[in-house]
């Protein structure tokens, strides 16, 4: 029979699975209490960071519907629970991960697919929402300036042929006179 604290961390955890759109799970064998304390004001904006016990999240993580956890549930694990932009949660942890060694990204889930550290790293090298954004709306914008002057193009040429034609005309009659 499951113990009521053991049972609440499960519940807890699932929920924390579920309202998230990204969890990235590392190990964090080595590093200090300062260190965490700094890694988690790191992810304040985009991420929750919790210790967990990998046979309760393996349990929640079941719960919530995602499969693929098992392998990285080992030894000391942690969770990165992303509520923002997965990119940056990605790029905090990369950054502090080349900073302090001692932090393993184990891999993690986007979306209710499961992430290798590759994966992860990917994921990191993107570029952030707004700038991805901005690029397509860029893309767009030439996709408009390029379809405007193809429906100007016609009209232009006609107008250059028919002064090309006024010209011409105006010479014969200069020589003619």
């Amino acid at each position: 029979m499951a113990r009521p604290d053991k049972a609440a961390a499960v519940a807890e955890l699932t929920d924390l699975f579920r309202d998230s759109n990204a969890a990235v799970l590392t190990e964090y064998r080595g590093l200090t209490v300062a260190q965490l304390k700094k890694l988690r004001k790191a992810l304040s904006g985009n991420a929750t960071y919790a210790v967990v016990k990998n046979t309760l999240t393996a349990i929640a993580a079941k719960d919530a519907g995602l499969e693929g956890l098992d392998d990285a549930l080992k030894g000391p694990s942690a969770i990165a629970f992303v509520s923002g932009d997965p990119v940056e949660a990605a790029k905090g942890l990369r950054d502090f991960a080349k900073a302090n060694p001692a932090l393993v990204i184990k891999g993690g889930v986007l979306e209710g697919r499961a992430l290798t550290a590759a994966d992860v790293t990917k994921l990191a090298d993107l570029e952030s929402r707004e700038v991805l954004l901005a690029k397509a709306a860029n893309v767009f914008k030439a996709s408009l300036f390029q379809a405007a002057y193809l429906f100007t193009a016609p009209a232009a040429q006609a107008a250059r042929t028919v002064d090309a034609l006024r010209l011409k005309l105006e010479e014969s009659t200069e020589v003619a006179a």
